[in-house]
């Protein structure tokens, strides 16, 4: 009568309703190990987690240098646009444009010492 019972039971051990029904969790193996279970669980959990953080902050930091990339550039167009604003040549004919009443200095500047 025992041996048809444990047959039975080994049987139910790997059926699809045992293990949805929660049979599973009487087992002597999951009872004696349900600590070390839980553990790698939480262990799981912390990992899925780290992964998550981590892909997110790399999607910022990929942001962040596209943005630097963008603002370097802008810096670069606008250091050359003030350089060439800069020359000589440019700004006299801007103060001809304005219309306003001023010449380059024919002479050289003095030097003045004490």
């Amino acid at each position: 009568m025992e041996t048809k019972q444990k047959k039975k039971k080994k049987e139910n051990r790997f059926s699809f309703l045992y293990i949805l029904g929660g049979g599973i969790l009487k087992e002597d193996f999951i009872v004696r190990h349900t600590k070390m279970i839980v553990l790698v669980v939480v262990l799981i959990f912390i990992f899925i987690g780290n992964r998550y953080v981590c892909m997110q902050r790399l999607r910022e930091i990929d942001r962040l240098q596209q943005q630097l990339r963008d603002v370097r550039f802008e810096a670069l167009s606008i250091s050359s646009e003030l350089t060439g604003n800069s020359r000589q040549s440019q700004i006299e004919l801007l103060i001809e444009e304005q219309g306003i009443e001023l010449e380059a200095a024919k002479n050289p500047p003095y030097e003045l010492y004490k």
